[in-house]
């Protein structure tokens, strides 16, 4: 599941994501939340928890993918600072491997350290 995080910084967005992730947690939630924010003219400055992640089925993929193609290449000068909060180690190695992949600056905490993450993503 994917859902909007409310405690955030003034000017940018939270996305907690736990358990299984679908299609529709992308098409409902990630999706809208990201281009209502770049319409807006506001850079994007974005926090992900990532909690626990027991299945992300294949549509869910496939949307990963597309919103990579669509916001993070057709629009890459849009993004800003990127902040990915998470203690599943595969996923830290992952993002010291790919993290140049994502536009915009990124960093990486563990989930101790979210207030840090928001104050670097706001500022």
């Amino acid at each position: 599941m994917v859902e909007r995080m409310t405690d955030m910084p003034p000017g940018t967005l939270g996305f907690r994501v736990t358990g299984d992730v679908r299609r529709e947690d992308y098409d409902a939630v990630l999706v809208p939340e990201l281009r209502a924010a770049m319409e807006a003219g506001d850079g994007l400055r974005t926090l992900y928890l990532i909690e626990g992640l027991d299945d992300m089925e294949a549509g869910a993929l496939w949307a990963d993918t597309k919103l990579g193609v669509d916001m993070g290449v057709r629009h890459r000068g849009d993004w800003e600072r990127s902040a990915i909060v998470t203690d599943i180690s595969w996923m830290v190695h992952a993002m010291k491997v790919f993290g140049w992949m994502v536009p915009g600056e990124t960093r990486v905490y563990p989930v101790a350290e979210i207030d840090a993450a928001k104050a670097w993503v706001a500022g």
